[in-house]
């Protein structure tokens, strides 16, 4: 499983027609990259409270799903090339279909891991210009996901993104996607949910709330909210 990704990074702006200040608009860049624990350098996130860090430190989305959002709400200017929604990585010949929590890759000098899928927040809404944008990411499973750093090192725009390892294979993002978004109160898969090692400790307490109060979180706020 080889693809050769764009680079992609972005600094804080304001987000079109607003004050909001995001980091979701990435532009490919030129020339090599150290890539650290918490993301690119050059790279930047808005509300840190919610965005990058270790877990969250590298965002791949997949261009295969460009299609299908033209296909879905038409032209827009963000879809006219690779960043749309904010990832750092873009390929085609991936999807949350093939790629499993715990995947290892090798990509330049750096090593990287999958840690869990991306939860879409309001900001898309203001990207998109669409109050529903972000609503609709999460519905359709195409939401990308992110990796943690296990090794930092350079990485060069050409540089092949090599799968090397894999050890949670059942456990795809779609998988994941299908459980927190779709069959949400499956008591066997959110117990497996939760003892998934590989995965981000947030996605496990999650699951770990779910099981322990039969209910399932609200998520009104961050996908409508202005905070």
């Amino acid at each position: 499983m080889t693809v050769t990704p764009t680079l992609l990074t972005g600094p804080v702006a304001p987000l079109p027609g607003s004050d909001t200040p995001s980091g979701i608009a990435k532009t490919p860049v030129a020339g090599p990259l150290w890539l650290g624990a918490e993301g690119f350098e050059g790279d930047q996130q808005a509300d840190r409270r919610v965005h990058g860090g270790p877990e969250k430190a590298v965002h791949h989305y997949a261009r295969d799903h460009y299609a299908g959002w033209l296909a879905e709400i038409g032209p827009q200017p963000a879809l006219a090339r690779a960043g749309a929604f904010g990832e750092n990585l873009s390929s085609e010949g991936l999807t949350e279909a093939d790629i499993a929590v715990g995947d290892i890759f090798r990509l330049g000098d750096a090593l990287l891991q999958v840690s869990q899928g991306r939860q879409p927040c309001w900001k898309l809404n203001l990207r998109f210009g669409m109050p529903d944008m972000a609503r609709r990411v999460q519905n359709s499973g195409r939401t990308g996901w992110y990796y943690r750093v296990l090794q930092p090192g350079r990485v060069t725009p050409g540089d092949r993104l090599e799968l090397i390892d894999r050890l949670a294979p059942d456990w795809t993002v779609q998988r994941l996607w299908h459980v927190m978004y779709v069959d949400r109160l499956n008591r066997d898969a959110l117990t497996g949910i939760a003892g998934l090692g590989v995965l981000a400790e947030g996605w496990r307490r999650y699951a770990q709330r779910r099981l322990d109060s039969g209910r399932v979180e609200d998520w009104n706020r961050r996908l409508e909210g202005s905070a």
